[in-house]
């Protein structure tokens, strides 16, 4: 009952009630999406699970969905094989379907019930079979988009950051993942692949809002896999050690300058939770907000539905399906 008291009061504080946030109601401009993260995890079962959520998800026809990554439960093999299922399920999208990576199909991947696997050999596995054409998203009807490893030449490999807009809205895909974003101090390599990456996600993220505010965009959408405030980062204050301190800071000083509504999209923790972005030391940030999907054991989703035209922009029903257990 908490989740879904909580969402409803989020739909009602962005001015869009779950009764009018259907496709056809609202401004000439109005759509949407739907995020989705951190499934399949309980395998075999989770597939026919998470095939029932794709059927409701293209039965809904959406403008495109996102997934925020977390292909695979952290405490299960990292195989080609295990890529190549959820990669087959991806396919199998009517829609467009956008991929942010998550940190259980590669960071995990060292743990002995994930293989033992060299997490970096992993990542770039993944690139391989998921990021075939830098420009296009996954499923049947793929929409194009533009990518990081295109736009950036110094961060070529980056082929999994993307950016895209829909009716003024402008959508931005980062690699930020659980697990404190990959970052460990103690593991040279580990720390190299981190400072790599977050370089990378900084330069995009810094050049999608010069772009938002060149294009007078109505509003941006930030999705990447991990919780910024997991326990684990001593909310409400950040420690310095915090793999997202960085991530956080360019968030805070974006949005004061774009100053239109800002939806960051996470997942990670597996419970639907929508409320204020916070910054560095837990004060909200003017403007944006966080949607943090279900996953796990919810195998559900969250239609957004964006209206530019309206104060509020976003609003959020949840994508329940019965069969798939409880809510």
């Amino acid at each position: 009952m908490r989740r879904i008291a909580t969402c409803v009061a989020a739909v009602l504080i962005c001015g869009l009630s779950a009764a009018s946030a259907a496709e056809t109601v609202g401004g000439a401009n109005a759509f949407s999406f739907v995020a989705l993260g951190d499934m399949p995890y309980r395998i075999p079962g989770d597939y026919e699970r998470f095939d029932r959520l794709i059927a409701a998800i293209n039965k809904s026809a959406p403008a495109f969905s996102i997934h925020i990554g977390d292909i695979k439960a952290g405490s299960t093999p990292c195989t080609d094989e295990s890529f190549a299922k959820v990669l087959d399920q991806f396919r199998s999208f009517e829609q467009p379907l956008v991929y942010a990576i998550g940190d259980n199909e590669w960071t995990d991947c060292h743990r002995p019930a994930a293989g033992r696997f060299d997490p970096r050999e992993r990542l770039a596995r993944l690139r391989q079979m998921f990021f075939v054409n830098p420009g296009m998203s996954l499923g049947r009807q793929p929409m194009a988009v533009e990518s990081q490893a295109k736009a950036m030449p110094d961060h070529a490999k980056y082929v999994e950051n993307v950016r895209f807009s829909k009716n003024g809205v402008q959508f931005t895909v980062l690699h930020v993942v659980g697990s404190n974003n990959g970052f460990e101090p103690t593991d040279p390599a580990a720390a190299t692949e981190y400072f790599e990456r977050n370089a990378a996600n900084m330069a995009w993220l810094a050049a999608s809002f010069r772009l938002a505010t060149e294009q007078n965009a109505k509003a941006m959408v930030i999705a990447f896999q991990a919780n910024p405030y997991d326990i684990r980062q001593a909310y409400p204050e950040m420690p310095p050690v915090s793999g997202f301190v960085d991530l956080v800071r360019a968030i805070d000083r974006g949005a004061r300058g774009f100053r239109k509504p800002i939806l960051v999209v996470w997942g990670d923790t597996h419970v639907l939770d929508i409320g204020p972005f916070r910054d560095t030391r837990g004060k909200p940030i003017p403007n944006v907000i966080h949607l943090q999907v279900m996953g796990e054991d919810y195998v559900h989703a969250v239609r957004v539905t964006v209206d530019p035209d309206s104060g509020g922009v976003f609003g959020f029903i949840p994508l329940i399906v019965p069969e798939n257990g409880d809510f």
